[in-house]
């Protein structure tokens, strides 16, 4: 059995993650990795972000990215899915309002209320997010270290 994970397992381990990382470009084509909050649908990965966010304005430039989860703190423990994508803004209102939801009961419990946040990050996030789906371009690397163990005798 190699490392690689197959498909099912592949979308249960990026449905099951919290964060994961972004990769955009920017106009000069240096890399701005961030981390993110993500949902997933329909083995499709959703972000949703600020219209003001400068990853918005680096898609619009060039919707090139790639987008990678990881878990695991020894090597042997080590797993990993890396996909590399083009970013759309979802511009459909109905699957807007679904991945929205999604978001909610995903992080609701996670969030820092509007209220308790400085005024200037209040300001920043007023007004409706963007949601971005990650469409994949390449098949997904990943590897799965624990598989690497011997069988037990």
């Amino acid at each position: 059995m190699g490392i690689q994970l197959d498909d099912d397992d592949l979308w249960d381990f990026i449905s099951s993650g919290h964060e994961g990382a972004m990769t955009t470009l920017r106009g000069d084509g240096w890399p701005v990795t961030l981390p993110v909050w993500y949902v997933v649908r329909d083995r499709t990965v959703y972000l949703r972000t600020q219209p003001t966010a400068k990853k918005v304005a680096r898609i619009a430039h060039d919707p090139r990215c790639s987008f990678l989860v990881s878990s695991g703190e020894r090597w042997a423990e080590l797993k990993a899915a890396v996909l590399t994508c083009r970013a759309v803004a979802v511009e459909d209102e109905a699957l807007r309002t679904e991945v929205l939801g999604l978001f909610d009961d995903k992080y609701d419990a996670f969030r820092t209320p509007k209220s308790d946040m400085p005024t200037s990050s209040q300001k920043k996030y007023r007004g409706e997010p963007v949601v971005l789906r990650l469409e994949m371009v390449d098949a997904a690397l990943s590897w799965d270290n624990h598989r690497l163990r011997k069988p037990a005798r």
